[in-house]
């Protein structure tokens, strides 16, 4: 790996896991910071997996495309879809597969968890790693979306309970740290 380029890509995947485990979001800086950093990377020979810039750019357009039916169909937000278009011109589109499937197990794993605490009232300490995790009786006086019931994945706000950028990052550093 090249040295200075995949220390900025391990600050970035990082700094992702930490905004969108903590917020729910990917910001926009963010991901425009991430896919500044790639290029720069590719223009000066340093990409951390010695991809050309044809390879980043196949990653970046598959990492959006495979992702973008899912944000359409308000499964997942579109931070998790830029997340993914970056992290392709990073990696390229080779590893992309073994990322989603990883990051994709670790999201439903989040979501078994987070059901049941939300569906078994275990609160306390567990709702501050579950924001959003509520009661049956407290959500069931909330509005709700039209089409979700009371305190499912999605509120009104539509506020997104799986933070599946952060996974997605999580998935990345294994594949950094194995080689891709």
């Amino acid at each position: 790996m090249g040295f200075g380029s995949s220390h900025l890509l391990l600050a970035w995947l990082l700094m992702a896991i930490v905004w969108d485990c903590r917020m729910r979001r990917v910001p926009n800086g963010l991901v425009l910071s991430g896919a500044a950093c790639a290029m720069l990377a590719l223009a000066v020979g340093g990409s951390p997996f010695h991809i050309t810039f044809l390879q980043a750019l196949l990653g970046g357009a598959v990492g959006f495309a495979v992702l973008l039916p899912f944000y359409a169909t308000g499964v997942m937000g579109a931070g998790d879809v830029k997340f993914a278009c970056v992290a392709g011109l990073w990696f390229g589109w080779q590893p992309l597969l073994p990322i989603w499937v990883l990051g994709s197990l670790l999201a439903g794993m989040h979501a078994l968890v987070w059901l049941a605490v939300h569906r078994w009232k275990w609160g306390g300490a567990m709702s501050i790693a579950f924001p959003g995790a509520r009661s049956r009786a407290d959500a069931a006086d909330e509005p709700h979306a039209e089409g979700h019931p009371p305190g499912g994945f999605l509120t009104r706000s539509r506020q997104r309970q799986i933070p599946y950028a952060a996974y997605l990052a999580i998935a990345a550093l294994a594949i950094m740290a194995v080689g891709p």
